[in-house]
Order: structure tokens, then C-alpha cells, then sequence
């Protein structure tokens, strides 16, 4: 968003009268601390934004909302989100957030969207559905026309209609919640360190695979993910997408094109009964842990896929633990290609997610930025290289930061001690997105704002701050530039509704 003309000239009156200031001694001119208040609060994240009248009405009565929630014993960001949770839901300011429009969520993975009550109550209650327990204390499920073979990790197969029949559903159902996400009464205990909690991270969505990657349960579930998000007033989505095989009752296995068809089709269908949701696009996934000839041949298909499917196929990227996983430059004859065959193929690496300083995967942020990434996934390192950040200002690259899922994953576990603090402070590109919701109990992305506002940027952070980051999501989307204009129309459309109905 371009500086309003009053915040540029206020910036330079700032700098000219910091300039003729004398150097700094024990007795400060109330002038100069004043031109600095006003720079910084220039700077940060909504410094340029212009409220109207009704926006300032509101801001006010968030600024109230905030002081009060801020005064109180237990400060949610400064908890573990598990344990915060329930004081999030009880917010004044949470239940604002809630009806805000929120623009897009740009940073989601497939099948960490939709939260998991739906998957037990529903999708485990179907024909056909079998479960196993396997030796390392968790479940596999399966959809089969016949008794499915024994195969390892498994014990054998129960139909679940029938195991219903003699246990108790209500326990069962719960242990299946237990077995799809990281929530527990005790995480510090549960997951002591990073090495345990990507464990458990990674098991999950093992447990769901088998229900998800089913082709009927694969449409009906990406349709629910974008309901829950147009829920918490979502008007567009990109999806980190794996596009894995999926499989029919009878065992027949789909392929990828199978499954971009399906999604077009989802995508279609949801518009056409909401018309007021933008649609989603899908970012094509691979796992970092793959070699060089597999990353190659994920490359030459992600071009494929792109020429066939332009209209839903927004780019490439890597996921999987960054900290054990091969560096990006590992990659680089792989990430040559398009540009090599003269395809655009955008990128939008993760990026960052560590807290390792000087590792090979350290400089993944600095090799995104070489690679002309879009977007930085997480970025979580970015304020340890001054270097990287300044370039990635310059190229008007964001971060997507996930605040709840940077704390449940162990590399903050006060989110006022985030690094995106900082960068919000600097006012640098930046989105805010939930990254797999469906796993930490966090269903959309008001949890993930509430998060973000609160504890990023203290109390100095306000409606024009919430109004940038919301834009921000609109403007660093993949969507056509033309597409975009009309995009970010409509959401402000939006937004003045919200304004207005808040003030009621």
C-alpha cells in the first residue's frame, strides 16, 4: 500500500528536524523524542494506513478491548496455545477478529485444513471404513470393497462398524482426535523438545492419509477446508498441496492429474454456491528429503501441471522438516530448469523455519530470494540476517508468518519473543497464515490473527495495522493482476461493512 502523502511529508519533517537536532546529552529536547515516536510508529506494520472516521470510532474501541484483555492475570500469546485456547475464545478482541474480513490465507497444506471432529464424525462413520493399530502406538485407516490385507506397520484390519458395535464410540472417537492432532493437557511434557514434536507432528497426518487420499473423502474434504475458512470470512486460499495418490474402494489409484481435475472441480462447485469467494490455487509440494533426480522429474511435472491447469496451479515448493531436511541449493540444477526452458514457474519456498544459526539449511532464505521466490514460508530466522531481510524489502518479498504453529513446533514459546515482532516494527512485507490449523485445534485463521495482533505488536499495534496485514494478503497473492484490482475492491467492500456493523 503506498504512503499516504501526509505520512511521507511527516517522515521527512522527522528526518530534517533529527538532522539540525544537536547529538543526544542529559538534557533531550522533547522535539527530537518526539519526531523518533513519530518514525518509528511511521515505519511499522499499518504506519501508512489512513483511518476515516468510522475506522478511528472502531480503533478506539479495539484500543479499549486491548487495554483491558492485556491487563489481565494470563496474557495468551505468552502461553502455550493448547492452554491459551480457552481464554482466545472467551476475547472481546477474538470475537471481533472473527467477523473481520480477512482477505486470504496464503500459507495452508492440504491436508492440515479441516478440522478433525469432521474427519471422526463424519468420515469415519462411513461403509467401508476399516482401522488398524500399528506397533509404534498409533492407527492407519482404510477404505476397501473386501477385508484389506495384513501389511506392516499394521495389525489386522477391524471394520469399524463393527468395532463400534463392541466398544464404547464416544472413547473411540476421542482417541482418533488424539491420534490427528498435537493437542494435549501438557505440551511442555508431551513434546520436551523439536525432535519429539515433529515426530508426533509428521505421525498425524500418517493417521489421516488413509482417510483423506480416499477420492470421495479427498473432494468432500477439500471442500469442507474451504467452508471452514469462508467461515471465518476467508475469500480466497492458496494450498501447499502434495496432490498424493489417491485410491477407490476397489484399490484403483488416481493420478495427479486426477486429483488437479478434482480440485478444479471442488473449486468450481464452492464458487458457484458462495459467489462471493474468490476461489484457491494450489501450490505443487514435494518433500525436501527427496534426492536430486526425484526433484528433478517434480519440477518437469509442476510445469506440466501448470501448462495444463493455469488457471488453479499458482507454483512450486518444498516442505518437511527444514532442519533435517537438504538445503535448497542442493536443488538448484532442479530449480534451474524453468527458467533454463524459458517457463515462469513461481516459487514459494518455506524457508527459515529453524532456529539453527549457521547451518547449510540457514541459508535457505538467502537461496529463496536468489531463486525469486514469491513469498518466504515462515521466515523465522529472517531477523538474524540483516543482509537477507534488507534484500527481501527490497524485492517486496513477504514472510508468511504462522504464529501458533512457530510456538506449538517449538521455536518460540512466548509470541511476543517471535521475530515477526520485529519485523512488524519495520513495517516489512508480511502475511499472516495458519499452516496446518486442523492439527493445533486452530480451525481458519482468527486464532492465528488474535495471536499475531496481541502479541506481535503490543499495544501500539491497532485497526490500521489489522487493515495492512489484511490487504497484504490480497496483494501478495498468485492471483492475475487484473483479477487481483478487483480482489482487493471487493474486500474492502467488505471491510467498510465490518467497520460499520462493529460500531452497532
Amino acid at each position: 500500500m503506498a504512503a499516504a502523502p501526509w505520512r511521507k511529508l511527516l517522515s521527512l519533517l522527522c528526518v530534517v528536524l533529527l538532522c539540525w537536532m544537536p547529538r543526544c546529552c542529559g538534557r533531550p529536547d522533547p522535539r527530537q523524542r518526539e519526531a523518533l515516536i513519530q518514525q518509528e510508529m511511521a515505519r511499522e506494520t499499518g504506519g501508512s494506513v489512513v483511518l476515516n472516521e468510522k475506522e478511528k470510532l472502531l480503533d478506539e474501541k479495539l484500543h479499549q478491548l486491548k487495554l483491558q484483555e492485556m491487563a489481565l492475570p494470563e496474557f495468551p500469546p505468552a502461553m502455550h496455545f493448547f492452554k491459551a485456547k480457552p481464554l482466545i475464545e472467551q476475547s472481546h478482541v477474538f470475537a471481533l477478529l472473527q467477523k473481520m474480513p480477512k482477505g486470504a490465507v496464503l500459507h495452508v497444506h492440504d491436508f492440515g485444513m479441516v478440522g478433525v471432529e469432521w474427519l471422526v464424525k463424519n468420515v469415519t462413520y462411513r461403509e467401508n471404513c476399516y482401522v488398524c493399530f500399528t506397533d509404534d502406538d498409533s492407527l492407519q485407516f482404510l477404505f476397501s470393497a473386501k477385508q484389506p490385507e495384513p501389511q506392516k506397520p499394521c495389525s489386522t484390519w477391524t471394520l469399524l462398524k463393527t468395532l463400534r458395535q463392541k466398544i464404547n464410540s464416544t472413547e473411540l472417537d476421542n482417541s482418533f482426535i488424539r491420534n490427528l492432532t498435537l493437542i494435549t493437557e501438557d505440551p511442555d511434557k508431551a513434546y520436551p523438545d523439536q525432535d519429539v514434536v515433529w515426530k508426533r507432528f509428521e505421525q498425524a497426518f500418517l493417521v489421516a492419509y488413509g482417510l483423506v487420499t480416499y477420492a470421495p473423502v479427498f473432494k468432500e474434504y477439500l471442500y469442507e477446508g474451504l467452508r471452514q475458512f469462508y467461515m471465518d470470512n476467508i475469500m480466497y486460499v492458496e494450498i501447499r498441496a502434495l496432490l498424493s495418490s489417491t485410491y477407490e474402494l476397489d484399490g484403483r489409484r488416481n493420478d495427479r492429474d486426477w486429483s488437479m481435475r478434482a480440485c478444479q472441480e471442488v473449486f468450481q462447485r464452492f464458487r458457484s454456491q458462495y459467489p462471493d469467494f474468490l476461489g484457491a490455487r494450489l501450490i505443487f509440494t514435494i518433500h525436501r528429503t527427496l534426492n536430486l533426480t526425484e526433484a528433478v522429474k517434480a519440477v518437469e511435472e509442476a510445469m506440466t501441471l501448470q501448462r495444463n491447469f493455469p488457471d488453479i496451479m499458482a507454483g512450486f515448493d518444498f516442505v518437511g522438516r527444514e532442519d533435517i531436511g537438504r538445503p535448497l541449493w542442493y536443488f538448484r540444477e532442479a530449480l534451474e530448469l524453468p527458467e533454463e526452458q524459458g517457463i515462469h514457474l513461481p516459487y514459494f519456498f518455506h524457508a527459515g523455519e529453524t532456529d539453527l544459526e549457521g547451518t547449510d539449511v540457514d541459508q535457505n532464505m538467502m537461496d529463496a530470494l536468489l531463486f525469486n521466490t514469491s513469498r518466504i514460508g515462515h521466515g523465522f530466522a529472517l531477523t538474524r540476517h540483516p543482509v537477507v531481510k534488507d534484500l527481501a524489502r527490497k524485492m517486496d518479498v513477504p514472510v508468511e508468518v504462522c504464529p501458533i504453529s512457530n510456538q506449538v513446533l517449538k521455536l518460540v514459546s512466548d509470541l511476543r519473543n517471535h521475530p515477526a515482532a520485529v519485523l512488524m516494527a519495520e513495517g516489512h512485507p508480511m502475511v499472516i497464515s495458519s499452516d496446518d490449523p486442523a492439527l493445533f485445534g486452530a480451525t481458519g485463521l482468527s486464532y492465528d490473527f488474535y495471536q499475531a495482533f496481541m502479541g506481535f505488536g503490543g499495544i501500539r499495534s491497532n485497526l490500521a495495522t489489522l487493515k495492512e496485514l489484511v490487504l497484504n494478503s490480497l496483494r501478495y497473492s498468485s492471483l492475475p493482476s487484473t483479477v487481483k484490482d478487483k480482489a482487493i475492491a471487493a474486500l474492502l467492500v467488505k471491510w467498510d461493512k465490518f467497520v460499520s456493523e462493529s460500531l452497532l
